[in-house]
């Protein structure tokens, strides 16, 4: 449970940081509004558009009499909207951080260097980073339809669909969430995804504990907006707990003392525990 609080605490910091580095929550703040205006249309477009769609995919219920025709398409009209702003929490930030790489990415690095160490870089050109970064988000994205068409179903069990399926739903938003925030910090120190993804489950609840609540505060679209510049310095921070920060690089030495030397393995540079 220790790490569920460590994970918030995580969450915490990267607003802080961003609080006292106000030039970079600004630059940070840009690619968030772009998809903002985006999504908030798309969002009214599906309210106003669901109990259409509902009655067109229930032609069955049709000759149904009252209150049964209502509640079967109020209650999927509701699951629908909600199915959709799911969606839209999890894409959200996949879009913004694809919009906003290059700010992202000098952010996390920022972060980096005002913790002290090596500011690690993947040392790719701009646009190979920007494919690996779409090519990740759409295998995320794909888990998570899947995890979200299971959990659609289940919604229709009583009790169960009412009360523990959307809590699970929260709780695979935060971590896919988590994993495309951490992403950012993690491509440069030159982790796949199947290794990220990998070390993640090792701490799961860490994860957990940062991710959930930021999906909660995301469902508030404008609020999602305003924490994301911090969101991805508290990523980075996370991401350094996780694979430890990156090594400082090695004082100047006297000729045949410093590293290199014959048997002196002191001055070694330490292995990345992160290489793929």
């Amino acid at each position: 449970m220790s790490d569920l609080g460590a994970g918030f605490g995580y969450l915490v910091k990267g607003q802080r940081w961003v609080a006292r580095h106000g030039r970079w929550f600004g630059f940070g703040l840009l690619p968030g509004l772009v998809t903002l205006v985006v999504y908030a249309g798309a969002l009214v477009g599906l309210g106003y558009g669901a109990d259409d769609l509902v009655g067109w995919a229930t032609p069955f219920a049709d000759d149904w009499s009252s209150p049964w025709q209502g509640m079967l398409r109020t209650g999927l009209t509701a699951l629908v909207f909600v199915f959709g702003l799911f969606l839209a929490v999890i894409t959200f930030t996949a879009v913004t951080l694809l919009v906003g790489q290059p700010f992202y990415e000098s952010l996390s690095e920022e972060v980096d260097r005002s913790e002290g160490g090596d500011v690690p870089e993947s040392g790719l050109p701009f646009w190979r980073e920007l494919w690996i970064s779409a090519r990740d988000s759409v295998r995320i994205l794909l888990r998570v339809a899947l995890y979200g068409i299971v959990l659609f179903a289940c919604g229709f069990i009583p009790v169960i669909g009412q009360t523990a399926v959307p809590a699970i739903g929260f709780c695979v938003s935060g971590y896919f969430l988590a994993e495309e925030l951490t992403a950012v910090a993690l491509q440069r120190r030159g982790m796949v995804l199947k290794d990220r993804l990998a070390l993640l489950r090792g701490r799961r609840m860490l994860v957990l504990g940062f991710g959930v609540p930021l999906t909660l505060a995301f469902l508030i679209p404008v609020v999602a907006v305003f924490l994301m510049p911090g969101a991805v310095a508290g990523a980075t921070l996370l991401a350094r707990d996780l694979v430890g920060p990156a090594p400082a690089p090695a004082p100047d030495t006297e000729p045949g003392v410093g590293p290199g030397t014959a048997g002196d393995d002191a001055g070694a540079p330490a292995p990345r525990p992160w290489s793929a």
